[in-house]
C-alpha cells in the first residue's frame, strides 16, 4: 500500500487489491499534520455496525403490512433533530459490525487527528471492504470515527 497526499493521483483510482484495500491512499500533507490535530490522535477502530441513536420500538400490525416482514423495529427521532420522523430498521442492520478491531498507518491516523472529515469510509480488516464511517467507533470509547 501507498500513500499520496496528492487527489489527483492516477493511483487513486486502481481498483482494490485482492485483500480489499485500496493500492494508494490519500492523506493530508505532513507540513498540514504538523499544525496540530483538532482530535486525539488514535490508530485503532472497532467495526460495530449500524446503530441507532434513539430507543427502538416493535413495530405495530399496520406498519408490518404496509412496510413488509424485513423491517423488526422502529426508532423515532426526536422532534427537530431530523426533517425526517424516523427510521425502520431490519434485523441484519441491528446485527451488523463484525466487531474487529482494525490498526492503521500513522499518516492515516494523523489525517483522521488534524481532519476527522476528511474521509467518508474506512476499511475493515475482516470485512475486506470500505464502510461508512458510521459503522466504527475508536477503540476503547463510544466515539464514532470521523465525528
Amino acid at each position: 500500500m501507498s500513500l499520496t497526499t496528492d487527489p489527483n493521483d492516477p493511483a487513486l483510482k486502481l481498483p482494490p487489491k485482492s485483500d480489499g484495500q485500496n493500492p494508494t491512499y490519500l492523506v493530508l500533507n505532513e507540513e498540514e499534520r504538523k499544525k496540530g490535530f483538532v482530535r486525539p490522535l488514535r490508530r485503532s477502530y472497532r467495526h460495530v455496525g449500524k446503530r441507532p441513536k434513539y430507543p427502538l420500538r416493535d413495530l405495530t400490525e399496520e406498519e408490518r403490512e404496509r412496510h413488509g416482514k424485513d423491517y423488526v423495529k422502529y426508532e423515532q427521532y426526536p422532534e427537530g433533530e431530523s426533517p425526517l420522523v424516523g427510521r425502520f430498521w431490519t434485523e441484519a442492520d441491528l446485527k451488523s459490525g463484525c466487531g474487529t478491531v482494525t490498526t492503521m498507518g500513522d499518516a492515516i491516523a494523523e489525517t483522521y487527528a488534524r481532519d476527522p472529515k476528511f474521509y467518508g469510509a474506512t476499511f475493515c480488516c475482516t470485512c475486506q471492504t470500505h464502510i461508512h464511517l458510521e459503522e466504527f467507533v475508536w477503540e476503547g470509547t463510544n466515539e464514532i470515527v470521523g465525528s
